[in-house]
């Protein structure tokens, strides 16, 4: 090769070396991907039939319609929401060949901080939903679980369970269903995750509760903030004082476990509904 060529070829080779000096390795922006932190939200459809709930128009409470139901479909339901919610971009999205989950979607934030993956369940299947939610836990697989729906724990009883062996995450997780502190508590301690945010009264989980509260979690802002994105959203679209709004959320940093704890004598694996006279309330936790 000339002298003229080997100038050339030395250039080329420098320009190419040139973004890996600037940048630090080709590999950089993986290292900003394993930063993003995932979420996890199980949503049991509302269904009048299967659910004890006071009834809502029918059209938004058939639980095996979730394009119009309305945790899901409607405009304040979790698509109604996240569909169109800005800071929220539609990610490919694997459907689970499953009778029970109806509809997925897959979102991630324009920060590129988090990654979102929603299950749509049958409202019959609300057991099924919990369950799951309470798998997503024990075993570690997103950074924040969330369940959203009607408080099946009202109707039936859950055992409690313990997290798998070997667990990479221990998550967060958040109950958006009326008085879930009084119910979901002892489960979560048994569960070894961390609640961001609770219930202390009947409400209406309306997904731009979860809209709101996840950019504070995006930004790691706390429980505080957590709880007071919550009240804001919620008064804003209950038309009721922040205070009353703020309310409806438990103060987890006040009384983080205010309910008690799963005793010894308690099944913590398996399922179905245990046998016995005592009520599905008491075993769950409520007094």
């Amino acid at each position: 090769m000339n002298t003229e060529g080997e100038a050339v070829l030395v250039k080329r080779m420098a320009l190419a070396v040139l973004p890996l000096l600037v940048f630090g390795c080709a590999a950089a922006p993986q290292a900003f991907a394993s930063d993003e932190r995932t979420i996890g939200v199980y949503v049991a459809l509302c269904d009048n039939v299967h659910q004890g709930i006071v009834p809502v128009p029918k059209a938004v409470g058939d639980g095996d319609d979730p394009d119009h139901n309305l945790y899901w479909g409607c405009a304040e339901g979790f698509m109604g929401v996240f569909g169109k919610c800005p800071n929220w971009k539609k990610e490919p999205t694997i459907n689970l060949s499953s009778p029970d989950v109806l509809r997925t979607h897959s979102c991630r934030h324009v920060s590129g901080k988090a990654a979102l993956t929603a299950f749509a369940y049958r409202g019959s299947a609300i057991e099924q939903c919990l369950k799951d939610f309470k798998a997503a836990i024990c075993q570690g697989k997103f950074d924040l679980v969330v369940y959203l729906g009607h408080n099946g724990l009202m109707d039936f009883y859950l055992p409690g369970t313990a997290p798998e062996a070997g667990r990479k995450k221990t998550p967060e997780c958040m109950v958006m269903c009326c008085m879930s502190q009084r119910y979901f508590c002892k489960h979560i301690e048994f569960m070894q995750a961390t609640p961001i945010l609770l219930t202390t009264s009947l409400m209406y989980p309306g997904s731009f509760i979860l809209r709101d509260v996840l950019e504070e979690w995006i930004k790691n802002s706390g429980i505080k903030a957590y709880r007071a994105a919550a009240g804001r959203a919620y008064a804003a679209n209950q038309k009721i004082p922040l205070k009353a709004a703020t309310g409806v959320f438990a103060d987890l940093e006040a009384a983080p476990s205010k309910e008690g704890h799963l005793s010894a004598a308690e099944p913590v694996t398996g399922s179905g509904k245990e046998q016995g006279s005592t009520s599905a309330e008491q075993k769950n936790g409520a007094p």
